[in-house]
């Protein structure tokens, strides 16, 4: 908490508790049984996590990207898997808030903040991952709608959620093509492919959506046709810092568990922590988890005061982030030893839930 407002400290509690008695007991079911759980989600709503950063006016929270960022941080803490599908959740319904039109915003956007409904993001497809400019799913216009199809790949939330907010082509190709389209589950011809069985962040399903003859009325599209990619684009410089945020709440809490089995385990006739070069490595977790908080924070703050600088430093605080975290965790695995690959151990469940973190979102 240094460096942060006594407001910015109260945001950071409360998030640090409801992690501690919400979500942290129930990390390892959710991750076996691949729950989704969205009744604790709709309880962190009511704490105002669902529209962290919307605007006030429909329900969010209208909080800054900073205060955004050390909430995902500390929620990650009790489960990083469900708090970066809260981060993604909340980049739809921002994207909705900032894009859409005053009758979008009070249609879809109170609904969200509450969690009563959720919302996916759908941007990648088989084809196209980096290369989100070279997307295929198209939407011809007819009349005062749009007909879809095509298919997504790899949506957080798929199949489970109730909003999709789904770039696509109705121009030419590359990125001046492509708009935005807002659908509802229950569209005719929106359908879903079987969930993924995945090595991490499994109390969020994940499987692809697929469009077929979907009609959908023009009034649900954001901004005007063509800036779909721009949208999307911008909602991803927040998307990075939430998914950032959420390993640094992982690498927290590894150092931590680190921290406590090597003051638990004893070898050798003494306690792991006697052990200098235990102590060493320890000390390097923890000054590369700071380092990574600093930049993290620094891109934020870029990114709310919207300086031309903004969207390459969310890229950098998102790539050395989640390199550093994963390996932070990584290394608090492997001083718990043998124990550390046992799923009664938490350490490697935030290992598998924050390697993602280094592939999704930009």
């Amino acid at each position: 908490s240094t460096g942060l407002t006594e407001e910015q400290k109260e945001f950071q509690k409360v998030a640090f508790d409801f992690a501690t008695k919400e979500m942290a007991p129930h990390m390892a079911e959710w991750d076996e049984k691949e729950i989704f759980p969205v009744e604790t989600m709709r309880k962190a709503a009511q704490l105002g996590f669902g529209g962290i950063y919307v605007k006030p006016d429909v329900g969010g929270s209208g909080l800054s990207r900073l205060d955004t960022s050390i909430i995902f941080e500390a929620l990650s803490t009790g489960c990083t898997s469900t708090t970066a599908y809260m981060s993604i959740h909340n980049m739809c319904v921002w994207m909705i808030d900032t894009f859409g039109n005053e009758e979008q915003r009070r249609r879809f956007c109170p609904s969200l903040c509450s969690m009563e409904k959720f919302a996916s993001y759908c941007l990648t497809e088989p084809g196209s991952g980096s290369d989100a400019a070279s997307l295929l799913t198209s939407a011809q216009r007819k009349g005062d709608t749009y007909v879809l199809n095509g298919s997504k790949a790899f949506i957080s939330g798929g199949g489970d959620t109730d909003v999709y907010v789904v770039m696509c082509r109705t121009g030419g190709p590359g990125p001046k093509g492509i708009s935005c389209l807002v659908l509802e589950k229950g569209t005719p011809g929106l359908s879903f492919g079987k969930k993924e069985k995945k090595v991490g962040w499994n109390s969020q399903p994940t499987r692809a959506v697929i469009f077929e003859d979907c009609v959908v009325p023009v009034g649900n599209r954001l901004g005007a046709e063509g800036q779909g990619f721009s949208i999307a684009m911008k909602g991803l410089n927040g998307g990075r810092i939430n998914i950032a945020s959420c390993s640094l709440g992982a690498a927290h809490a590894s150092v931590l568990l680190a921290q406590e089995h090597l003051t638990v385990r004893k070898q050798f006739g003494e306690p792991l922590a006697n052990n200098q070069y235990l102590q060493f490595r320890l000390a390097e977790m923890a000054t590369r988890l700071v380092a990574a908080r600093l930049m993290v924070r620094n891109a934020a703050q870029a990114l709310q005061e919207g300086r031309e600088d903004a969207a390459v430093l969310c890229s950098m605080a998102k790539l050395f982030a989640t390199d550093e975290c994963f390996a932070i965790c990584n290394q608090a695995l492997q001083m718990h030893g043998g124990y550390g690959y046992l799923k009664d151990y938490a350490v490697q469940q935030f290992v598998r839930d924050v390697r993602v973190h280094q592939i999704l979102e930009g």
